[in-house]
Order: structure tokens, then sequence, then C-alpha cells
């Protein structure tokens, strides 16, 4: 095996669920540097390349053989610990906050966008569960502040559920973000989240005061 095989079995394994070859494929480029890129072209395929290897997937909702939704369902029914970004070209209605993904981007997407969002979620991933949810509730709301009107909003009753969640998990998580402000990697997750959310959010904010000003051995 050679060396930049090895260097590769190393690096943060990153499943690509998309149908168009050419996007997927760029999409592995665009990744390459920092990650390893496990390429499939369709739903199905990605059920068999599935494993506890995996760290992050971007899928694809729209596919011929295998849904994207389908593949999000099979992910955690095996309960495998990993992260999931939607990358795909449906617009976020309601039926989103039923769904288990943790981030959603709708393309196109740029090189930064999708770098950006595979290094959050890999960062995601040493959080325990409570955190991971924090993120992913408050990524789904903002979307659908993002998309929808205030009266669409305040009608719908799964978005009133998702808010009133969010506010308390918020509250039973403070002592844990707190105790979380002195892992770097964690603030620099918190402060890439806020400055993508929607003004408004209710997303917990890390400061530098928040950073500082509590004791590592506390």
């Amino acid at each position: 095996m050679s060396e930049a095989r090895e260097r590769g079995e190393d690096r943060p394994v990153v499943l690509i669920v998309e149908d168009e070859p050419d996007l997927a494929d760029l999409y592995a480029t665009w990744l390459g540097e920092e990650y390893s890129p496990r390429v499939t072209y369709g739903g199905a395929e990605a059920l068999d390349a599935l494993d506890d290897d995996v760290s992050v997937v971007l899928l694809d909702r729209r596919m011929p053989d295998v849904s994207g939704d389908a593949v999000l369902e099979a992910i955690r029914d095996r309960a495998i610990d990993c992260r999931v970004a939607m990358v795909t070209a449906v617009e976020p209605d309601f039926d989103i906050v039923a769904m288990g993904f943790d981030d959603y981007l709708v393309k196109p997407v740029s090189k930064d966008a999708l770098r950006g969002t595979v290094e959050s979620m890999h960062l995601r991933n040493a959080y325990d569960e409570g955190v991971q949810r924090l993120f992913s509730l408050a990524s789904k709301k903002a979307l659908l502040e993002s998309e929808k009107s205030q009266t669409a909003l305040a009608d719908n009753a799964e978005y009133a559920d998702l808010a009133e969640e969010l506010a308390d998990l918020r509250a039973d998580l403070d002592e844990t973000v707190h105790e979380l402000g002195q892992q770097d990697d964690f603030v620099s997750v918190y402060r890439d989240l806020e400055r993508d959310l929607a003004e408004g959010t209710d997303v917990p904010v890390l400061t530098e005061d928040d950073d500082a000003g509590h004791d590592p051995d506390d």
C-alpha cells in the first residue's frame, strides 16, 4: 500500500451520494485534499457503501432509484454515527422538520460552502447527542425562516413544535455549552453556524467572554 493511500485512510471519510456523476466527482475533487471521498452515483449504491467508517454524508434528495429521503432514513435506522447534509435542488418545506439530517444546502453549492459544511459536520461528531440535536434544530429553524413567510410559520404546527423543542434544548444545555466552551473546535463550529444562520435565529451564542470566563478546571 502506498504512503499516499495510507494517509488517505487516516482522513475522515465523506460519502458523496449524487446521481449526476460530473457533480459527484467535482465534490470529491473539492474535498480530496483534506478528506477521503467515497463517491456513489445513486441511493442503492450509497446503501451498499455505508459503514461505520463514514464520518459525513453529502446526500442528494431527488434520485431515480432510491431517494435521498429513503437513504437518510436507512442511515438513522442503522444507527450509523455520522452527520448528514442534504445537498439538493429541492427547496425546503415543512416536511424537513421530521427529517433526520444535520444541515441542508440548496444547489448550486460553492466550493467554500461545501467544504465549510463538511468541516462543521465532521467536528460535530465530537459532541454529545444533545448538542448535535441543537445544531440540527437551529439549522432547520433558520432554513424555514429564510424560505417561509411569517404568516406561514405562525400557522404551521410543525414549526411551532420545532421552535418549542429548540427553546427547551437551549435551557437544558446551558451548562453543557459552558463546559464545552473551552474547546476551540466547538467554539469555531458554533461561530460558523451563527454566521450562516438567519438573523434572529434562536441559537445559543458563544462570545469571547464565554470562552475566557470559565476555568478549565471547574
